[in-house]
């Protein structure tokens, strides 16, 4: 059959042009990533429970959840994480593959479930669920380097402007300024004027409640089909108030004689920030720190270079001073793999052109394998497209392996037809006739051969099967197309191009007589080289007891050195970015962490490699929590090609210059494989089985373990965040000298919500957002535990009360 398609030879190079077009075709839509995505579905529960510590969140909240979200249809495992600052987070880790959309719909129906069982703050603050790209997209810092632009106003300019843009960008699956400075009301109580004025919490509250309103007074001469009106008014309100001059005018009191008590009267209101708990700086200068992630199945390089492309062009509109810079793009180490690969895919090409020639030696021959090769490797990406592969290193290393295979076949159909040709003396359409009859089957044969070597590992599981399912897809594709390439273009290329006197031409030109005399001494060369192999082969035949030492001998050698070569994942690669992890002492407060952060900064500013430095104080990267001893700094180094050193002779540096800085701070790369966790390494997790509620207990065996685990030569950068001794004071209350007195407890814990904890019961609209009023007391009433001895609550006698007289 095959012999025939010498007669057709458009049929056969429209077969290859077509392969062609459907591969380039397939190779502009296929996803780019520098690995498989083999980071399992997470799905991620924000709660937020303002004034809990973590031990009322984990009693109130995570147990409630997570009994409920237990065994949700493909879960692997779930973990949660509680802190002191009123946050927790729920991770729901699924079967890889899980469609992230369904697991957010079956973890959403779990945790309605049990909704009606949570704080009723929890339930108004609200429990966020989002399916989780674990792994940062890209990392942008807004900064201004004019004095009056603090981290409030970069943070509301990059909410306002920025992220609603960046947000629809396609691709793009969260857009998150850190911390937490959006515009807020503030209400700053004064509880010592309150006690003067027999005025409560409560009251206040109530008090802007009923004055700050959404009113909707209807219309005048609306028909009623009884008179005639000729015109209709429609009423409108000033709606709620959004400016502090109007909340300060709000009146909590009046009497007949016209006097009105005013919250200006008692506390101090401004247009502030909802929190105040993460300080962002870029190389000392205050930031709005964005982190970008993408969706699912989205191509990387295309979302970057949007986002890019969306930012430069806003950036025309920035206020004065205000800049931007990408402090982490995920593409930059990407780019630079590609283009390794590239270029080796490149030379790989011409070294194997490089030798056919020298063994062929005519450049017509050498023509028909250089051409089957490129039909090969593109109409390769169109079967990556049909089994959901992406373009990455490792496909990408896979067509580089392929192309020292594909070229076989056409190599083998060039080789028996200068045998035909040389041995019957006919010309190459006779002998392309004679020869495809014979090496149809054998090319064939070779091919499923081949082909059964790398489908089998496509059905493996696990990460470490997504890995070679990617690369045997690849090889078992390309290693087919170079069959239909060889049954096909090959045979009419060598009918077309290959002529009888075949060989290299004998020419008076220099150039040509000097190729010529190079060929013969290689073929002299490798003559002689092909004799003494088959003396050796002769020797070793007569003495097979030979051929089993040496196999032997290959066999020992190979496992011993599968016992001493180190075992990994995948190997770590300078990726040009380092995390810094920093931990002061529990219960250290914000400022101090930040304090700690820019003095890592300045550490930075006098290393060489280092390009700048984010700092985040009062987040970690690890977990994505928040906390005021936590802090992250994102160090970012210079291009490979303008400095000398890798990322660990740098991170080594780093160590020995931060042991005195007052924190612990560890040095970590990003993950290898992005999404596969937060940094380079590995993570674990004790678990208490024992159900006890013991931490101080669980916390000495935590360090136990952790001192063993220092021991070991090889781990390094150890570190945990449980942490059971942070600072708390329990308060004890009196319940008959409250009774007595007339305080309801209830009232009593709801009053210390507001004046203490903070909180909000409305809001406001500015610049198109809604933003929200809080309501506590301010700071100087706040700051010891003796503070709490000069707060009073109102009891039911309408007295101001103490609470040392009851607590």
């Amino acid at each position: 059959m095959f012999s025939t398609i010498i007669h057709r030879p458009v049929l056969a190079i429209v077969i290859s042009v077509v392969i062609v077009f459907v591969g380039l075709l397939a190779a502009r839509s296929l996803p780019t990533a520098q690995f498989p995505d083999i980071a399992p579905t997470t799905v991620n529960i924000a709660i937020a429970y303002p004034g809990a510590s973590a031990d009322v969140l984990v009693k109130s909240t995570l147990i409630p959840l997570e009994q409920s979200i237990n065994g949700v249809p493909g879960m692997r495992y779930i973990a949660s994480d509680a802190t002191s600052a009123g946050e927790a987070t729920v991770r729901i880790i699924f079967e890889p593959g899980t469609d992230p959309n369904q697991a957010v719909v079956q973890v959403k129906t779990r945790v309605d479930q049990v909704m009606p069982l949570l704080p009723p703050l929890v339930q108004r603050e609200g429990v966020i669920i989002t399916p989780v790209q674990p792994s940062m997209l890209m990392y942008v810092n807004l900064y201004s380097i004019e004095k009056n632009a603090d981290e409030k106003y970069l943070y509301n300019y990059a909410n306002v402007h920025l992220i609603p843009e960046i947000k629809r960008i396609s691709g793009v699956a969260s857009a998150t300024i850190l911390g937490a400075r959006q515009y807020a009301m503030r209400v700053w109580l004064k509880p010592d004027r309150m006690r003067a004025y027999n005025v409560s919490a409560e009251e206040v509250m109530k008090a802007m409640q009923e004055q700050s309103i959404i009113a909707r007074p209807g219309r005048l001469g609306l028909a009623s089909g009884k008179q005639a009106q000729s015109l209709e008014y429609v009423l409108s309100y000033e709606d709620r108030y959004s400016k502090p001059e109007q909340y300060e005018n709000i009146i909590l009191r009046s009497n007949v004689d016209g006097e009105n008590l005013r919250l200006k009267d008692v506390a101090d209101v401004e247009l502030g920030s909802e929190f105040f708990d993460i300080y962002s700086n870029l190389d000392g200068h205050p930031s709005a720190a964005i982190v970008l992630k993408q969706t699912y199945g989205s191509n990387a390089s295309d979302v970057i270079t949007t986002i890019k492309q969306r930012l430069s062009r806003m950036e025309r509109d920035f206020p004065p001073g205000m800049k931007y810079v990408v402090s982490y793009d995920v593409s930059n180490f990407l780019d630079a793999s590609m283009e390794q690969v590239a270029h080796t895919l490149r030379d790989a090409f011409i070294l194997v052109a490089f030798v056919v020639f020298i063994f062929l030696g005519d450049w017509r021959s050498t023509l028909i394998p250089t051409l089957a090769v490129p039909v090969s490797l593109i109409g390769s990406f169109f079967i990556m497209q049909v089994f959901g592969l992406s373009v990455n290193l490792i496909t990408l290393f896979a067509l580089v392996l392929a192309i020292g295979i594909v070229v076989d076949d056409a190599i083998v159909v060039v080789e028996a037809v200068h045998t035909k040709m040389a041995d019957d003396g006919i010309g190459p359409y006779a002998a392309v006739r004679a020869v495809m009859g014979e090496i149809s089957g054998a090319i064939i044969a070779i091919t499923l051969v081949m082909v059964s070597v790398f489908v089998p590992i496509a059905f493996l599981d696990g990460p470490v099967g997504t890995f070679y399912r990617q690369f045997s897809i690849t090889m078992a594709g390309s290693i087919i197309l170079s069959a239909i390439v060889a049954l096909t273009l090959a045979p009419v290329l060598c009918a077309l191009i290959l002529m009888r006197s075949h060989g290299v031409s004998v020419s008076n030109r220099l150039p040509a007589q000097i190729l010529s005399r190079c060929l013969v001494v290689f073929n002299r060369w490798f003559t002689w080289l092909t004799d003494r192999y088959e003396q050796v082969l002769r020797r070793t035949v007569r003495r097979r007891w030979l051929t089993f030492v040496i196999l032997l001998t290959f066999v020992l050698g190979l496992i011993f050195a599968d016992t001493i070569l180190p075992s990994g994942f995948i190997p770590g690669e300078d990726q040009g970015t380092i995390y810094a992890i920093i931990q002061t002492p529990p219960g250290s407060t914000l400022e101090l962490t930040n304090r700690v952060a820019l003095e890592l900064q300045s550490v930075c500013r006098g290393i060489d490699d280092i390009s700048s430095v984010s700092a985040l104080a009062g987040y970690e990267i690890m977990t994505e929590g928040r906390g005021s001893n936590a802090g992250t700094c994102l160090i970012d180094l210079k291009p490979w090609s303008d400095r000398h050193r890798n990322v660990r002779e740098v991170m080594e540096e780093l160590e020995e210059r931060t042991r005195d800085l007052g924190a612990v701070i560890e040095f970590f790369e990003p993950p290898a494989v992005p999404g596969f966790g937060s940094s380079g390494g590995f993570s674990l997790r004790l678990i208490d089985k024992s159900n006890g509620e013991d931490y101080h207990e669980f916390e000495r065996v935590n360090e136990q373990f952790m001192n063993d685990l220092r021991k070991r030569p090889e781990i390094t950068g150890l570190f945990t965040f449980f942490a059971a001794n942070y600072p708390q004071y329990e308060l004890r209350i009196d319940n008959a000298a409250a009774m007595q007195k007339g305080v309801s407890i209830g009232a009593a814990m709801d009053n210390l919500d507001i004046l203490i904890g903070s909180t909000y019961e409305q809001g406001f609209i500015k610049f198109g957002r809604f933003f929200k009023v809080y309501v506590q007391s301010s700071p100087e009433y706040r700051r010891y535990p003796s503070d709490l001895d000069n707060l009073f609550v109102k009891n039911d006698r309408e007295e101001m009360v103490p609470y040392s007289s009851f607590m």
